[in-house]
């Protein structure tokens, strides 16, 4: 695909996301049918969608309006390429530009600046305080790529010597025995034997930091009751644990058994109407806003409302609320999100506290992404 076909592609992508489609269906849409698309050329076009949807607020200014083609052409002004050079109506790249397109974009506000919805902004500079605007502008910057070591495979030193040996160059990281951060090589990835053979699995280094920091001694039985895909309840069985999963929607689990196959562990698969019994360690890591991976998911960011907002925040109280009732008396409920702000996260737990006083908070750590990569939020309450 020429540079302009690749920009038509990302137009049609971003304007059937402007239409409520989400980032990723539509992507795996596109390339399901576009078949003449090399993987160069799909990986091309994800990238441009991706960046443009982190930028979408500074990109939507320079182009001059939110149209996928007025976000590319916004693009393309801020990397100070020509747009007559690929809106010429070549081949099958995108129609030439209109003579209102032809006029220079204006430059983004401070606010647009940021790439995010004002009252997002209003909440995240209340609550990140003198940090906000560096973490705003982190957002709007590609994720690094972390692979957790499988301890029940390989050490940390062992994965990356296998990933090494097909090309895939990573380096260690002293917070977390299991974080390796990818720095070359992370297209080849899923054709490694390291993949395959379950050495690494996919996960950030926020909840990687997360898991340890739990401190679980072998045998421990643990209740992962948000397990979604399964990256947590897989960590902490790596390290020993005897871990149950369970989710309110099941279909999210399905991928879990293959997973844990891979990945040489055992993990029970609570009954779809709820887990029983008591645990030592109950793990929430509750439905939230995102805020802490949107530059891996940035059309959440658009998409989210207030009104949604205060909807998981409802959802998160009741998990909490029903996650108490399966810790045993001396043992741990973790509260985990991927969100930066209070309302989710610390807010949360002293409601939580101020209704449950046999728990006490034990630690409390919030993660952001200028230093643990993805933002993150833990705390341990003990019973």
């Amino acid at each position: 695909m020429t540079p302009a076909a690749r920009a038509a592609a990302a137009i049609e992508i971003l304007d059937a996301i402007n239409a409520g489609t989400p980032a990723e269906a539509q992507l795996t849409r596109w390339a399901r049918a576009s078949r003449f698309a090399g993987s160069g050329d799909r990986a091309a076009v994800r990238d441009l969608v991706y960046a443009t949807l982190r930028r979408r607020r500074s990109r939507a200014a320079l182009g001059g309006g939110d149209s996928g083609r007025a976000l590319i052409l916004g693009a393309l002004r801020e990397a100070g390429v020509d747009p007559a050079t690929i809106f010429d109506g070549a081949g099958h790249g995108p129609a030439p530009l209109t003579a209102e397109e032809t006029a220079p974009g204006r430059p983004p506000t401070q606010a647009e600046a940021l790439d995010l919805p004002d009252w997002i902004s209003q909440r995240l500079q209340q609550d990140l305080g003198p940090d906000f605007t560096a973490v705003a502008l982190a957002l709007r910057e590609r994720a690094p790529v972390w692979l957790r070591a499988n301890l029940a495979r390989a050490t940390a030193a062992q994965a990356q010597s296998a990933l090494a040996r097909d090309g895939i160059e990573t380096a260690t990281d002293p917070r977390c025995d299991t974080a390796l951060c990818v720095t070359a090589g992370e297209r080849r990835l899923q054709a490694s034997a390291a993949w395959r053979e379950g050495l690494i699995e996919l996960q950030d280094l926020s909840p990687q930091v997360a898991c340890a920091a739990l401190e679980l001694t072998p045998g421990r039985r643990v209740l992962d009751l948000c397990a979604g895909g399964g990256g947590k309840a897989l960590a902490l069985a790596a390290r020993g644990a005897q871990v149950t999963a369970w989710d309110p929607a099941p279909a999210r689990m399905r991928d879990l058994p293959r997973r844990a196959e891979r990945a040489g562990a055992r993990i029970a698969l609570a009954d779809p109407s709820g887990p029983q019994g008591l645990y030592d360690l109950v793990v929430a890591d509750v439905p939230c806003s995102g805020s802490g991976t949107w530059r891996r998911t940035p059309d959440a960011k658009w998409r989210l409302a207030p009104g949604d907002l205060a909807a998981l925040e409802q959802t998160q109280a009741a998990i909490l609320a029903r996650a108490a009732r399966h810790v045993r008396p001396g043992g741990r409920l973790a509260y985990m999100t991927c969100s930066l702000l209070r309302s989710e996260n610390e807010a949360q737990v002293a409601d939580f506290l101020a209704a449950h006083p046999d728990f006490r908070l034990e630690t409390s750590r919030r993660m952001s992404p200028l230093t643990e990569s993805d933002g993150f939020f833990l705390a341990v309450l003990g019973r």
